[in-house]
């Protein structure tokens, strides 16, 4: 067989349990004499991170073939493609499937966004097999974080599913209304796994401290027993925050993640995977169970499984809320509920104080896992991989198995309540259940939904406009802004994803414009629907900021005579010290975000895109609003109104040709 695998991350060398199972896997194939190809991707795009990479491989001994804008090298028999230089993934994904032609092509979880899903659904003649190693990234269900229909029903066409863990596939077949089956998946690394578990060894340690992963139970339980010495191993999901805390505790060692995981369980008397989330199954609780080392693991998902009958299962109070945003790492950002660790305190003080009950649970955890190991191997997934080659091509057009008209209609109340589980969760956006194109209203540095909200009666016959409200302002006020638009734009993907369940557009007006803009593309990058059109003003085209270097910040008094050169905020409020007082976190945050922005060039989106701008806008130029137009290639206008920067603020004439664009999107 030909097996490509759509690999949405670092594929080679990585710390991650996914990257590490999907490479795993991917070898053990190739050891059976397939052919597998990799394609995959650095963290972020670029000449360090292209530098980096064959850094990395060099010290491994890893021969590689530098390319323009990729590293192409062969690891465990598996020849790897991996992008660094520019951001163009789907095109370079496309061009890897047509020039390998694959009799497979493997996705997973691992891509949540379904960024390379579609591609591989127009592979000519590929089965597509996907993998779910994380409920949580599934598209469907209770532990979702970011629920939608469409990617649903993209799953639906796919030639079959499989779960790391029964856990997984009972999840899929429940909620997502699909055959899924359980073969194994994470593979361990071959080899002699020696016996590393000591009650002598220093530390009870975590691997990946977050707060998905329980970290509010590891802190609790370094402040009850100052005796223990805990260590913490920080990798995809330890944000800033996280670290903070863990610092804060003496008894509490930070320890550099290690690519042999040997080297940490030689230190380590007990590990604590705490989670609070629906794991599916966790690979490294096996990890150390192979090398004797007792696991403390929480009761939830797929854990059970993955303790193998062992003792010392824990009660956790799940995590059941996302909010719409993810952090620093891209995480979903959770509602941690409250959690008791009295259970596992009483089971640490146990561990650590009876050396004769540690060598029985040490003994009995090395005995279950190298049993498991032993009988762990890729044969179950190369038969799967077989039997669907024999059967035909799944019909792309035809979204799923059929399924009875009652059983539909609970899956789509299902996704529904996922979706929209708690008023929460649309705090980014008002005005959802108008009836209408959604238009998708992005506001100005420091701005709120106000102004929007004022049009909503005008254009009500046209479009229900939806505004936008950011992190920092108006409800929102105690969040924390956002000033890197990267991260911005990472936050509101999966915040608008539920809502493009019908025509929408965006409007955006001076950074809103940058933000819109973003957006689009951040959509067009994971395959969700686009708007039906752009509308952009008071803003220069992107293309001004290719290349830009950032400015330092401005004081205090150089922003208040920026905004008075704009003529747009209100002078009752720029002269009264308690109203800017609350709005200044926000315009620092924005004015930062926008200064720092940096233009990436990209194809042009494949929509109308509608520029406006002001004759005496003393920032943006006709000029620089007409240089939209080589953003499209779909039509182009451009108007230009009497005002200022704010020349939407008189609106009569402006609305009436918004009302004439946004007609010609219906």
């Amino acid at each position: 067989m030909r097996i490509l695998l759509a690999h949405n991350s670092l594929y080679y060398p990585s710390m991650g349990g996914g990257d590490k199972s999907n490479r795993l896997l991917m070898e053990a194939l190739a050891a059976g004499g397939h052919r597998v190809r990799v394609v995959a991707r650095v963290e972020k795009f670029g000449p360090p991170a292209h530098e980096k990479l064959l850094s990395d491989l060099a010290s491994r001994g890893v021969a590689v073939n530098n390319g323009g804008r990729d590293v192409t090298f062969v690891r465990g028999g598996v020849e790897v493609h991996a992008l660094t230089r520019d951001q163009q993934f789907r095109g370079y994904f496309e061009a890897q499937v047509a020039g390998f032609d694959p009799d497979v092509i493997v996705t997973s979880t691992d891509d949540p966004g379904q960024l390379l899903l579609e591609i591989a659904l127009g592979a000519p003649r590929a089965r597509v097999v996907h993998l779910v190693r994380a409920t949580i990234a599934a598209p469907f269900g209770p532990d979702s974080s970011m629920a939608s229909a469409a990617r649903t029903e993209a799953l639906r066409r796919t030639d079959g599913v499989v779960g790391v863990s029964e856990y997984v596939a009972r999840y899929v077949r429940e909620f997502g209304g699909m055959e899924a089956m359980h073969v194994p998946i994470a593979l361990m690394e071959p080899g002699e796994y020696p016996d590393v578990g000591r009650f002598e060894n220093p530390f009870v340690s975590m691997v990946n401290p977050c707060a998905v992963k329980g970290i509010s139970i590891f802190l609790a339980l370094a402040e009850r027993m100052p005796q223990v010495q805990f260590a913490a191993v920080p990798i995809w999901g330890t944000n800033a925050e996280d670290l903070a805390a863990l610092r804060r505790h003496a008894n509490i060692t930070v320890l550099e993640p290690v690519e042999n995981i040997d080297e940490l369980l030689r230190r380590t008397r007990i590990l604590l995977v705490p989670s609070l989330w629906a794991e599916a199954r966790s690979r490294m609780i096996p990890e150390a169970m192979l090398r004797g080392v007792p696991v403390l693991a929480s009761n939830i998902g797929g854990i059970p499984e993955a303790k193998l009958g062992v003792d010392y299962l824990l009660p956790v109070n799940p995590i059941t809320r996302y909010k719409p945003a993810v952090d620093e790492n891209m995480v979903p950002v959770a509602e941690v509920p409250e959690q008791d660790a009295g259970p596992w305190q009483a089971a640490l003080e146990r561990l650590t104080t009876d050396a004769a009950h540690y060598r029985e649970l040490s003994a009995a955890s090395r005995a279950a896992a190298l049993h498991y190991a032993a009988n762990l191997n890729v044969l179950p997934f190369e038969a799967y991989l077989k039997s669907l080659l024999r059967k035909p091509q799944r019909d792309r057009g035809v979204k799923g198995p059929a399924m009875s008209g009652d059983k539909r209609r609970l899956l789509t109340l299902r996704l529904k309540q996922a979706a929209l589980r708690k008023p929460a969760e649309n705090l980014w956006f008002s005005n959802l259940d108008a009836a209408g194109l959604r238009l998708f209203c992005f506001p100005f540095a420091g701005g709120g939904t106000l102004l929007y909200r004022s049009w909503m009666e005008t254009l009500r016959a046209s479009a229900a406009v939806c505004p936008v409200c950011l992190p920092g302002r108006e409800g929102r006020l105690k969040e924390p802004a956002f000033d890197d638009m990267e991260a911005l734009v990472a936050a509101l993907v999966p915040a608008i994803g539920p809502f493009l369940d019908r025509p929408f557009a965006f409007y955006g007006h001076s950074m809103g414009a940058a933000i819109a803009f973003e957006l689009a593309r951040a959509l067009r990058r994971a395959g969700m629907p686009l708007p039906r059109g752009l509308f952009v003003s008071a803003a220069r085209a992107p293309q001004f900021r290719l290349g830009h270097q950032a400015q330092t910040d401005p004081d205090d008094a150089d922003l208040m005579e920026q905004l008075r050169r704009l003529e747009g905020v209100p002078a009752e409020v720029l002269a009264n010290p308690a109203l800017m007082a609350l709005a200044m976190p926000a315009l620092r945050a924005d004015t930062r975000l926008y200064r720092n922005y940096v233009y990436r060039p990209e194809q042009p989106l494949a929509i109308p895109l509608f520029a406006y701008g002001g004759d005496a806008d003393p920032n943006v130029s006709r000029e620089q609003v007409g240089a939209w137009r080589e953003q499209t290639t779909a039509g182009f206008v451009q108007m230009e109104f009497a005002g200022g920067h704010f020349f939407v603020q008189a609106a009569a004439e402006f609305l009436a040709l918004l009302k004439d664009g946004l007609a010609g999107l219906r």
